[in-house]
Formats: C-alpha cells, structure tokens, sequence
C-alpha cells in the first residue's frame, strides 16, 4: 500500500506537471472551465474516483455533449487532464475516472469484464444526473485499458454514438496468445503494473498463473475468459447500436498488435476510421498526455466534434484508412484495408531445411517497448547480421535484389510445410529488409505454436505476420528467418526437438508480402 501511494503522487504530478509546463496556453484557458474531483458510485456501488470538467458558462441552461475517459492500466486519474482541458474548452462535459480496482478507486481488477463495462453505464448515469451533459450526444474514449473499455461499453450502452479506441484491443486473445503462443513480457508488464498499481482479483491472479504455466487443459477456460473481454465477441451489439468508431493503433504494438483491430474493423457496418503509425503500445499518442501537438488526439478531437457536435470538419469525407509508414513521414490513405496492398509478390521457400529448437539463433522480435520506440524515432528495428545466423537453429531464405524500392504495405502471410520430431513445438518467424552488407532490418515478424502432432508426419503451417508499413530500398532483398526461440514469447519445443521445412511440389511454400501500389 506504501510503494502504491507513493507511485500515485509521483505519476500524478509527472502528469499535472506536464499539464502545467508543457501545455502553458491551455493551462491558462482552462481557469475558464470547471474541474471537480468526486466520487462516483459505480456497479454494486463500488466507489471510482473521478474528474469533472465542464464548459465555461455551464452553469447556464444549455447542455453540452459528454465525452468520458476510463483510465489506461495502472494510470491515475489525471492521466487525461490535459486533454480533458481541451475538450472542455471546445465545449464537452469531460468525466475521466479511475478504472475499479485501480490505485484509489475501489474494488478489484476484472480486466475489462461485466463490472467494468456496468460502470461505464454507470458513470454515464451520474454524469446525465449532475452535469449539464447532453443524453443524446455521449462519446467515450481512452487509450490501452481505456480503449478497450470505450469499445465493449458500446455494444452494451446505445446512449454512446461515438468512441475513439487508441491503441485498444478487439481481441484479447489475439492479443496475447496470437499463434496459439503466449507474449510472455506483454503478459509479465500487465501483470506486474496492475500488482504495483492496483488489486488484481482471485480470478485474474489464477488466469496469470495458468497462462504462464503452459497448462493445455486450461488453455478452453483462458479462451473463453478473453473472449469475453474481447469487443469482437460484440461485433453485432456494437454495430445494430452504430458509435462511430475510430481505431488508432502503433505498428509495433507488443501488447496489442495491429493485426486484430483489421477484422475488427473490416466487419464494422457503422461510421468507421483506422490510423496506424510508428510506434509501440500508446506510445503515438502518449505526448498528447502532456501537451504536445499530437496528430492521434488531434484526429480523436476532430471526430468528436463532427459526430457528436455536428462539426463539418470534414474527417467524415477523408479516406477511413490513414497510414503512417515506419520508413517516410507522411500519411497515406486507403477507401479500405483490402485497398492497402495493390498487390501481392510472393517468395518462393525452396528445399528443405532442418533446424534445432530450444537455442535462440540471434533473430529476434526485440525488446518490449525499447526496440518499436527506437524504431518510432529513430528507424532502428531490431537488427542480425543474416549471412551469420547459424544455420543449425535458423532456417533463411532469401529474395533476389529489388531494382526498385519495396513499400510493403498490410499483412505479411506465410505458407510452409513442417515436419516435427515432437508432438508439439514452437516456431518464429521474421521478415529482414537485407542490405548489400547483409545486415538484416526487422519489417515483421510473429510467433506460431503447435500441439499434438504426428512425429515425423508433415503439416500444413499458415501465419500471418504482423501488419506492417515498411519501404525498402532499392537495391535490398527480403530475406524470411524462422527460429524456435524468442525472449518476446514463451516457446513449447521439448528438449532436442527439430523442424524441417520443406516445400511439396503439390503445395509450395513461400511467403506472400503485399505492396503498395508503385
């Protein structure tokens, strides 16, 4: 309880700091708007502590649309002060409130269950009942936890018409547990930010314990926990309600990658927008935090003002699809995902090649966090020296040089044929952007398990990688690397296990990597 009081005031006045030095302008023009902390009962009474700004000139008889903030994973309260400023400036009633079970709202962490998306509802209530907050012109929005919060209260609540997910999650178990392997250091920072900051429940304590224990016979029961958390498993609610939706994601993600927000937003019906930009978990819009021109909370204003206040902004008339390549600077837009990559140039992975699991040859995904950042500002990905990587643990196939540069827009998808010497096993695979010296660029890349196989008897793998923006050079080849072992994931391959690759002439192997239109 110490170490969590202490975390609160230091967190809280990095973010009202922030407020204060690095957003002077504002500061000043929000002595004009008022802001009240207070205590809002939430689901079965649960006290979470909130923030209220209002307008200025709310006390008078007009109403104002309401936009309401859940808090990101073990964030305090104020972690939306600055941009709850704005908004209330701009003319919206902002209530920004601590998530149960979280530093000093009471009780426990359901991660995005029932009494979470109850206390939406709830905090909705409170707001229509106590602030000059218009019932017909409700948003919601957050950014990680918060998101995906915004996202299930809109299959269950009709009274939002808006949301704004900012790096969210669909699926929770795509999440995860994509390529039926578990993101082991994703799963460790949850774990330990939500010990640090909050109380996590009997329950999510036991998901923890089982997820990292490998345990197959609880792998239905962690499924069906995501599923229930997961907004895709409410597509049709969230689509007879009709919110507006817009998705907003980094591509390198390493808690939530970009692949699950694509199907997610594919079979949305509703007005709909999807921006990818450099960058891992929040960080694109983290800056807007504290002040700082920020293009994702920029776009997250602009379509609160056209969809609940009516604003021709005309963010309605721009292309749904705006992208952010990892390699140039400006953005692209797309009618659609299915219009990103015009085409499709596929790698032809020829022979057959052994390796052996339970060594990590050298290619790897990186470290969360540290290597998309460092990508964000600086386009340094992860790097392996291709012509190095020892061949007893890394299968590697190269393309031929590109006369041309490469825009490799979309989902990287991959085909193969492996035979295992063990039932089950796991395997990683990367896509390098190769120069002349051989030194490879991480573009891609995505962890696949698998469980109770024939030894000896060969299987058909297919994997998507995850979804990317990347140029490369002219005069560079792709390369693809498949491994058994990544510090991002936790691997399944029994002591001396092999794979071997091989490519049937009844069904090639190869890798498909799509392209932007030249």
């Amino acid at each position: 309880m110490a170490l969590r009081t202490t975390t609160i005031g230091v967190v809280s006045a990095t973010l009202i700091a922030g407020t204060t030095l690095g957003l002077a302008p504002a500061a000043q023009a929000s002595t004009t708007a008022g802001v009240r902390f207070v205590d809002i009962a939430g689901d079965g009474g649960t006290i979470l502590k909130a923030n209220v700004i209002t307008p200025a000139g709310a006390a008078d008889t007009r109403s104002f649309p309401l936009i309401v903030l859940p808090t990101s994973w073990g964030l305090p309260q104020v972690e939306y002060l600055t941009q709850a400023q704005k908004l209330a400036n701009s003319g919206y009633v902002v209530v920004s409130y601590n998530v149960r079970g979280f530093w000093q709202s009471g009780g426990e962490i359901e991660v995005a269950g029932p009494p979470d998306v109850a206390d939406a509802s709830k905090v909705i209530d409170w707001a229509l009942a106590n602030t000059p907050a218009d019932a017909q012109k409700v948003g919601m929005a957050g950014m990680s936890y918060g998101a995906g919060i915004s996202l299930l209260a809109a299959a269950h609540d009709n009274r939002i018409k808006a949301v704004a997910a900012l790096s969210g999650w669909a699926d929770l178990i795509d999440s995860i547990y994509s390529g039926r392997t578990q993101h082991a250091q994703a799963a460790a920072l949850l774990d330990g930010a939500g010990t640090l900051t909050g109380r996590p429940s009997a329950e999510l304590q036991q998901v923890f314990k089982d997820f990292f224990s490998s345990n197959l016979s609880k792998e239905p029961d962690l499924i069906a926990w995501g599923k229930k958390r997961s907004p895709q498993t409410y597509i049709d609610q969230i689509n007879t309600n009709g919110a507006a939706i817009m998705l907003a994601n980094g591509w390198g993600d390493t808690i939530f990658p970009p692949n699950q927000y694509v199907k997610f937003y594919e079979e949305l019906t509703g007005p709909k927008r999807l921006e990818y930009r450099p960058g891992d978990h929040a960080t694109a819009e983290v800056t807007g935090l504290f002040g700082l021109p920020n293009d994702v909370w920029t776009d997250t204003g602009r379509w609160f003002d056209h969809y609940l206040r009516g604003e021709d902004n005309g963010i309605d008339r721009e292309q749904p699809v705006q992208l952010k390549s990892r390699s140039t600077g400006g953005y692209e837009g797309y009618p659609d995902w299915k219009s990103v990559a015009a085409t499709r140039k596929k790698i032809a992975l020829a022979g057959s090649t052994t390796i052996r699991a339970n060594v990590d040859s050298g290619a790897n995904g990186g470290v969360i966090f540290l290597s998309s950042i460092l990508d964000q500002i600086a386009q340094l990905p992860p790097m392996a020296s291709i012509p190095l990587l020892p061949r007893r643990w890394a299968a590697v196939w190269q393309s031929e040089k590109y006369a041309s540069a490469q825009q490799v827009r979309g989902t990287v998808k991959l085909h193969t044929t492996v035979t295992a010497t063990k039932e089950s096993g796991t395997l990683v695979a990367y896509l390098y952007d190769v120069g002349p010296l051989g030194l490879g660029k991480l573009v891609s890349n995505a962890p696949y398990t698998f469980h109770g196989q024939t030894p000896g008897k060969p299987f058909g793998v297919d994997l998507e990688l995850f979804s990317t923006a990347y140029d490369v050079p002219a005069g560079h080849r792709l390369a693809l690397v498949v491994d058994t072992v990544d510090p991002l994931y936790i691997e399944h391959n029994p002591s001396g296990a092999q794979l071997t690759f091989s490519s049937p002439e009844h069904d090639p192997s190869y890798v498909s990597v799509p392209l932007r239109k030249q």
